[in-house]
C-alpha cells in the first residue's frame, strides 16, 4: 500500500492526529490535519499528544464527523468541551479576542469560563508535565506532603536562546510546522523559563512568584503521601471572558496585564488555609486615581461568576503587590479607578444631600443667633457666638458654591469658569481660616486664660477670617491659576469636571494654597483640641476626685468643639486608605453644618431641664467673653 505524504505547503504534520485526508484514498496510515495560516500559528508550541493506535484513529474520525455536524461556533463552549490537546486549547483561546462587546459573534461566557476552570483539574489528572503556549503557561509537579519548608514558584516571564544539548526534553514537543522558525544554527528559542518553575528563597531576580505554605501540604498527610500540584498562567486577552460584574470598560477597570494565575490540587478538597498562600505581582507605579485589589474567580456568584476578594488581602508596594488568600483557585489583580464614574456620582449624591441638609441647619444657626441678639441684650457683646456664626456663614457659602459648581452638564466659558473657581477657592479658604480662628479662641479661653483681652477682638478676627483668604485668591488669580479641572480615569475618560484649578498648569498653586493651608490649620487645631481635651478629662478628677468612670459631659463637650475646629475635614487624611474612607469623609464632612447647629443650640438655647447639664459646656465657650468685660 502506498503512503500518502502531504506537501508542507498544504498541511502541517500533527504527530498522531491521524484523520481522513482532504484528498486521496479513503484511508491511509499517514494522514494529516490541514490548517489555515492562523490555525498553524497556534500549533507553534508544545503539543499534548494522543495515542496512535487504530482505535485512536477511528475515534478521531468519528469525532471529526460529529463536529462537522455541529454548529461551528467554538465560542459557544460546546464543541471543544473536555478536550485539552493543543489544537483545541488554541482554538478555544481565540474566543478571548472574539468575545467582545463590539463583536456580534455569539459567545457563551459561562461555558467558556468553565472550560478553562476545568483545565486545571485536567492537568492534575493527566499529570501533563508542562504546557507552553503563547497564551498559556502551565506546570504540574508532584509534591510530597511531608515537606520541610514553604514552596516557591517563579512566574516571571523571560526568554533566552539555548543550545540543542540544553533543551529540556519534555518542553519541546513540536509539530513539524513549528520547526520553521528562523533561528541561528544549532539554537532554538526556549520559553522554558516562562513556565512556572520551582525556585529557592534567595532567587531575587524573579519578583513574580507564588509561595505555598508548608502547612497546606501537611494538612493532607492523613490521606496521601504526595499530591499533584498544577500552576497555570492564563492570558485572557481584552475580551469579556473572566471580567465579571465588577469591571466596566467605561471606567478602564481591567485585570492587570490580562493575566490569571491558577493553583489547583485537582479534585482534592482543600479547606480554608491556616496560613495563606502568597502571590506576588510586579508592576509599574500606579497611575493617579487607580488602585489594585487581589481577587479570585468565584463561580458561585451570578450566572457566570465574577471576581471576589473574600478570603484575600492586598498589600500594595511601590512596584509590586502581594496577594494573600486562604484557598486555591484562579487569582488576579484588578486595576480600577478609585474614583470611577459610578463612585464619583455616588459621592456627588451623598455630598449634595449632606450639604443641602447642612445649609438648612447653618441658616437656622444664623437665624437663632439673630433671635438671641434681639431678646438678650448681653448676647450682643459676646464674641464666641459671633465666631460661630462667621464660621457658619463661610461654610454656608462654600456649600452654595459647591452646588453651583457640580449642578451643571457642561463647564461654562473660560471667564465664567475662572470666576467660579476663584469664588469656590475663596470660601474654602474662609472656612479653613475660621476653623483655625475657632481653635485660636479655644486656646485663649482654656489654655492661656489670663491676659487675653484684645481691643476690637472680633473685628481683628474678621479681618483675618475674610481678608487673608482674599489676598491669597488675588495672588493665585493673578497667576491665571483658575479654570477647568477634571478627574480622569486611566484611559483619560472624564469622571468629573469642575471650575477649580487648571489640572496641569496650576497644580503647585493647588498644593500650596489648599493642601498646605489646610495642613497648617489642621496641625494647629489638632494641638489645641488635644490640650483642651486633656484639661477637660484630667483637671476635674485631679482637683475634685469625685467623678468615677467615663465623663460623658466631657465627651460631649469635646465632640461639640470638634465640629468647630473642623475634625470632619481631618478625615481627608485617611482617604488614601481606600474607597470606604472616601465615603466616610464625604458623609461626615458634608454634615458639619448639622453638628455646628447642635453645638450652638446646646450652648445658647437650652431648655430649663438642661440648663444645669449644659452650663459646664457653656463655660468653656464663654470664659473669654467674661474676660473682656
Amino acid at each position: 500500500m502506498s503512503h500518502l505524504h502531504p506537501s508542507s505547503q498544504d498541511c502541517a504534520w500533527h504527530g498522531t492526529d491521524l484523520l481522513k485526508p482532504q484528498h486521496g484514498p479513503a484511508w491511509q496510515p499517514y494522514c494529516c490535519i490541514c490548517f489555515t495560516e492562523e490555525e498553524m500559528e497556534d500549533q507553534r508550541g508544545p503539543q499534548l499528544l494522543r495515542g496512535g493506535s487504530e482505535l485512536g484513529m477511528e475515534n478521531s474520525r468519528k469525532e471529526l464527523k460529529n463536529k462537522r455536524e455541529q454548529p461551528r461556533n467554538v465560542c459557544l463552549g460546546l464543541i471543544n468541551e473536555g478536550q485539552y490537546d493543543s489544537f483545541h486549547l488554541g482554538n478555544t483561546a481565540k474566543c478571548f479576542s472574539k468575545c467582545t462587546q463590539s463583536n456580534t459573534e455569539a459567545c457563551d461566557l459561562e461555558n467558556l469560563q468553565r472550560y478553562w476552570l476545568k483545565f486545571e483539574d485536567h492537568l492534575v489528572e493527566s499529570q501533563s508535565g508542562i504546557v507552553n503556549m503563547s497564551f498559556l503557561k502551565a506546570a504540574v509537579q508532584n509534591v510530597s506532603t511531608n515537606i520541610s519548608e514553604d514552596l516557591l514558584f517563579s512566574l516571571m516571564p523571560s526568554q533566552k536562546l539555548l543550545g540543542r544539548n540544553h533543551i529540556p526534553r519534555e518542553v519541546f514537543v513540536f509539530s513539524a510546522s513549528a520547526l520553521a522558525v528562523s533561528l541561528p544554527a544549532g539554537f532554538i528559542l526556549s520559553s522554558y523559563s516562562q513556565v512556572p518553575r520551582q525556585m529557592t528563597e534567595d532567587e531575587h531576580d524573579h519578583p513574580d512568584r507564588v509561595r505555598l505554605p508548608r502547612s497546606l501540604f501537611e494538612s493532607l498527610q492523613g490521606n496521601r503521601s504526595e499530591v499533584w500540584l498544577a500552576i497555570t498562567i492564563l492570558d485572557i486577552g481584552p475580551g469579556n471572558l473572566f471580567k465579571g460584574a465588577q469591571l466596566s470598560p467605561e471606567d478602564s477597570s481591567h485585570v492587570l496585564n490580562n493575566r490569571l494565575v491558577g493553583l489547583s490540587l485537582g479534585h482534592i478538597p482543600v479547606g480554608p488555609l491556616v496560613e495563606p498562600l502568597e502571590i506576588t505581582f510586579s508592576h509599574q507605579h500606579l497611575p493617579p486615581n487607580m488602585t489594585l485589589s487581589c481577587v479570585f474567580w468565584d463561580v458561585t456568584k451570578g450566572s457566570t461568576g465574577h471576581w471576589s476578594s473574600t478570603g484575600c488581602s492586598t498589600e500594595l508596594r511601590a512596584k509590586k503587590t502581594i496577594c494573600r488568600c486562604n484557598h486555591l483557585t484562579f487569582f488576579a489583580l484588578l486595576l480600577r479607578p478609585i474614583l470611577d464614574q459610578a463612585t464619583v456620582q455616588a459621592l456627588v449624591r451623598i455630598s449634595r444631600a449632606g450639604c443641602g441638609t447642612s445649609m438648612i441647619f447653618l441658616a437656622s444657626t444664623v437665624i437663632l443667633y439673630a433671635a438671641l441678639r434681639f431678646y438678650r441684650r448681653r448676647f450682643k457683646s459676646e464674641d464666641a457666638p459671633k465666631i460661630h456664626v462667621a464660621l457658619s456663614i463661610s461654610l454656608f457659602l462654600l456649600n452654595l458654591a459647591f452646588f453651583i459648581n457640580v449642578e451643571r452638564d457642561r463647564v461654562p466659558l473660560d471667564t465664567v469658569c475662572w470666576i467660579q473657581g476663584a469664588i469656590f477657592h475663596y470660601f474654602l479658604l474662609c472656612t479653613f481660616t475660621w476653623m483655625g480662628l475657632e481653635a485660636f479662641h479655644l486656646y485663649l479661653v482654656v489654655i492661656k486664660v489670663f491676659n487675653t483681652y484684645f481691643g476690637h477682638y472680633f473685628l481683628k478676627l474678621s479681618l483675618v477670617g475674610w481678608g487673608l483668604p482674599a489676598l491669597i485668591v488675588i495672588g493665585t488669580g493673578s497667576a491665571n491659576s483658575y479654570g477647568r479641572y477634571a478627574i480622569y480615569d486611566k484611559m483619560n475618560g472624564t469622571t468629573l469636571q469642575l471650575c477649580w484649578f487648571h489640572e496641569k498648569t496650576a497644580l503647585s498653586a493647588l498644593y500650596i494654597t489648599v493642601h498646605g493651608y489646610f495642613l497648617v490649620t489642621f496641625l494647629f487645631s489638632a494641638v489645641v483640641l488635644g490640650l483642651v481635651a486633656w484639661k477637660i478629662f484630667t483637671l476635674p478628677s485631679a482637683t475634685v476626685g469625685r467623678e468615677q468612670g467615663l465623663n460623658w459631659k466631657g465627651v460631649l463637650t469635646v465632640l461639640g468643639l470638634s465640629s468647630l475646629v473642623g475634625v470632619t475635614w481631618w478625615l481627608a487624611i485617611l482617604t488614601p486608605l481606600g474607597l470606604s474612607t472616601i465615603y466616610v469623609f464625604a458623609l461626615f464632612n458634608s454634615l458639619q453644618g448639622v453638628f455646628i447647629f447642635c453645638w450652638f443650640a446646646t450652648l445658647y438655647f437650652p431648655s430649663r431641664g438642661a440648663m444645669s447639664s449644659s452650663s459646664g459646656t457653656a463655660r468653656v465657650d464663654q470664659v473669654h467673653t467674661t474676660s473682656h468685660e
